[in-house]
C-alpha cells in the first residue's frame, strides 16, 4: 500500500484573500459541502476572528459538515484561538490552525519581537489550544526565509507542546523546488521529535513554482499538502488542488503514494468555485480548463482517434468530463434532460429545481438549434446557487446606436409591485444597469464586467459575470442569455439580490455573534 498523502483545502480561508472575492456563508457552505464529495481530508473555514462573517461560516460549516476535519486559523493569542474555538467546537472532527512569523524580516518589521520571544509565545499558544482541541495545527510563517536552526528549535517546541501537524509555508513564494526539498528534508534530519507530527506545506505561486514546491516536499517526507481549488489565494495564489491530486494520480509509479480525492468531481467543483467567487478559469488551465483535453492540430487529432494516449496522459472521464459532446434540442423531453443532469453529475436536485430548471431550457431551446452540456451547467448554476429573487426583471428595453445616446426602459417587480425606470448611458449595458439602479432605489459601484461565450456559433449563451461594491463590501453574480444586455442585467439584478440577501442575514446575525465574541 501507498502512502496516503492528505489533502488540506484552503479555498474558503486563504482563497477568499483573493484581490476582489467575498463570499456570504450560504457560498461558503455549497463549497464545503462540494470539497465534502470531493474527499477533501481537511477544510479550512475560515479564519474566525478576522470577522463576524467569517465566524459565522466557519460554525455553520463545522455544525454541517461530517467526514473532513474543519479547522479554522487562529493567530498565537489566548484571544484568537478562544474564538477560533467557539466556532469549531460544533465539529466533528474540529482543528486549530495556529500561527506565528519565525523570518528575522517578519519578527523584526511585522512583530517588534525578539526570536526568544517567538519561541516562547509559539510553544505557549499551541499548549493552550491543545487544551481546547485535540487537533492542533502550528505554522512558522514565512517558514522558508526563517534561519533553519531557529526553526528546528521552534518546530521542536510545539511538538513538545502538542502540534500534531507542523505546517512549512512557502509565504512569499520564493523558494525553488530543489531548495524546498532540501529544506524539508533538513527538518526531517534535525527536529528530534519531528517524527511525532505530520510534516504539511503551504505553497504560493509567485514565481509559478507552488505545485513543483509541494510535490519536491512530498518527494522529501512531507504528507499533507496545503491547496486551494483553481489555485485561489493572495497575490499569484496556492498550489492548485487539481494539479496536485493529479499530479499524484497520473505519476503515482513516481511518487509512490496516493490521495483519496474523487478525482471525477474536479470538474464540477473547480466550475462552482469560479461561479461562486467570479474568478474565471482561463481555457488552457491545467486539468479544469475548457482546453485541458481540447485538440484542434489535425495531427493530433489523427493520432487521439486511432490511440487516445498518444496525446492524453489522463482521461476526460477521470476528471469529470464526457468524452463526447451530448446534445439536447427543443425536442427533448424531460426524461432526456433529467437523465442528461445525472450524467453531468447533478444528480441530488429536488423536483422543483429540476422543473424550474427544465423551463428555462425550453425556452432556451426556442432560441438555439442545440444545447450542449456548458449551457445546461450555466442554467443550473443560476437555478441553484441563486439567492432569494427580491427584484426581479420583468422587461427591458434599450435604443441604441454610433450616432445616438443609448438609452434603456426597465421594468422592475419587487413585493408585488412593478417599477418602471429610464435612464440613459455609455452603452446599451450602461444605460441598462444606470435604468435598473434608479429602479432599486441604491447606487452600487461596478468593480468588474466580463463576458463570455458558452458554446459557439452566432446563437451562442453568452454568460455575464459582475462584481459590485456596496459599503466596501463585494458581491458577485452572473447572468446567461442568448442576448448579451439581457445576460448583463441578469447579472447586474443577481448581484444586487445577492447584496440585498447578504446585508440582510448579517443584519439577522449581528447581535447574536456579538454576544459570542464580547464572551471569548
Amino acid at each position: 500500500m501507498t502512502k496516503k498523502i492528505y489533502i488540506f483545502d484552503t479555498t474558503l480561508r486563504d482563497g477568499e484573500q483573493t484581490p476582489g472575492v467575498s463570499l456570504n456563508i450560504h457560498e461558503k457552505l455549497e463549497i464545503a459541502k462540494q470539497l465534502q464529495i470531493l474527499g477533501v481530508d481537511i477544510i479550512e473555514a475560515g479564519f474566525p476572528f478576522a470577522s463576524k462573517g467569517d465566524f459565522e461560516a466557519v460554525k455553520a460549516i463545522a455544525k454541517n459538515i461530517k467526514g473532513s476535519i474543519i479547522t479554522g486559523l487562529a493567530r498565537t493569542s489566548k484571544q484568537d484561538i478562544d474564538t477560533a474555538w467557539e466556532a469549531l467546537k460544533y465539529a466533528e472532527n474540529p482543528r486549530i490552525h495556529t500561527f506565528i512569523a519565525t523570518s528575522d524580516i517578519h519578527m523584526q518589521h511585522k512583530l517588534n519581537m525578539k526570536p526568544e520571544e517567538v519561541l516562547e509565545r509559539a510553544g505557549s499558544m499551541v499548549k493552550y489550544a491543545k487544551s481546547f482541541c485535540p487537533n492542533v495545527e502550528f505554522s512558522p510563517e514565512d517558514g522558508t526565509r526563517t534561519r533553519p536552526e531557529f526553526l528546528y528549535r521552534v518546530l521542536e517546541a510545539v511538538i513538545e507542546a502538542g502540534a500534531d501537524v507542523v505546517n512549512i509555508p512557502d509565504t512569499v513564494g520564493y523558494t525553488t523546488p530543489g531548495e524546498y526539498g532540501a529544506f524539508i528534508k533538513g527538518i526531517r534530519e534535525n527536529v528530534p521529535n519531528i517524527h511525532k507530527a505530520v510534516i504539511s506545506v503551504h505553497c504560493h505561486n509567485d514565481l509559478g513554482l507552488a505545485v513543483a514546491n509541494s510535490l519536491a516536499a512530498i518527494e522529501n517526507g512531507a504528507q499533507q499538502i496545503e491547496c486551494a481549488v483553481n489555485g485561489l489565494g493572495e497575490r499569484a495564489g496556492n498550489a492548485a488542488l487539481e494539479e496536485i491530486v493529479m499530479s499524484i494520480k497520473t505519476r503515482s509509479n513516481y511518487f509512490k503514494c496516493h490521495t483519496d480525492i474523487v478525482t471525477e468531481h474536479l470538474t464540477k467543483t473547480s466550475n462552482l468555485v469560479s461561479h461562486l467567487t467570479g474568478v474565471q478559469i482561463q481555457n488552457n488551465k491545467a486539468i479544469v480548463g475548457s482546453n485541458a483535453f481540447a485538440h484542434e492540430s489535425g495531427i493530433h487529432q489523427h493520432g487521439v482517434l486511432n490511440c487516445r494516449e498518444t496525446y492524453e496522459i489522463m482521461t476526460p472521464e477521470s476528471v469529470g468530463l464526457k468524452k463526447n459532446l451530448i446534445v439536447l434540442g427543443k425536442h427533448s423531453g424531460r426524461h432526456a434532460f433529467e437523465q442528461r443532469l445525472k450524467e453531468i453529475g447533478y444528480d441530488n436536485l429536488d423536483s422543483v429545481k429540476v422543473n424550474d430548471a427544465f423551463l428555462k431550457f425550453k425556452d432556451l431551446a426556442d432560441k438555439k438549434k442545440s444545447i450542449s452540456d456548458e449551457d445546461i451547467e450555466a442554467l443550473i448554476k443560476q437555478e441553484v446557487f441563486q439567492v432569494p429573487e427580491n427584484y426581479k426583471l420583468e422587461h427591458f428595453q434599450v435604443s441604441s446606436g454610433n450616432n445616438m445616446v443609448a438609452t434603456s426602459t426597465v421594468k422592475i417587480r419587487y413585493d408585488g409591485n412593478s417599477i418602471d425606470e429610464a435612464s440613459c448611458g455609455d452603452g446599451p449595458v450602461d444605460a441598462t444597469f444606470k435604468a435598473i439602479e434608479k429602479a432599486v432605489g441604491v447606487n452600487v459601484k461596478l468593480k468588474d464586467y466580463f463576458l463570455k461565450a458558452i458554446g459557439s456559433g452566432k446563437d451562442a449563451l453568452g454568460e455575464v459575470t459582475v462584481k459590485i461594491e456596496k459599503d466596501n463590501k463585494i458581491f458577485s453574480a452572473s447572468g446567461v442569455s442568448t442576448d448579451v444586455v439581457e445576460a448583463s442585467a441578469k447579472a447586474f439584478i443577481n448581484a444586487i439580490n445577492k447584496m440585498h440577501y447578504y446585508l440582510f442575514q448579517e443584519e439577522n446575525s449581528a447581535s447574536c455573534i456579538d454576544k459570542v465574541i464580547v464572551e471569548v
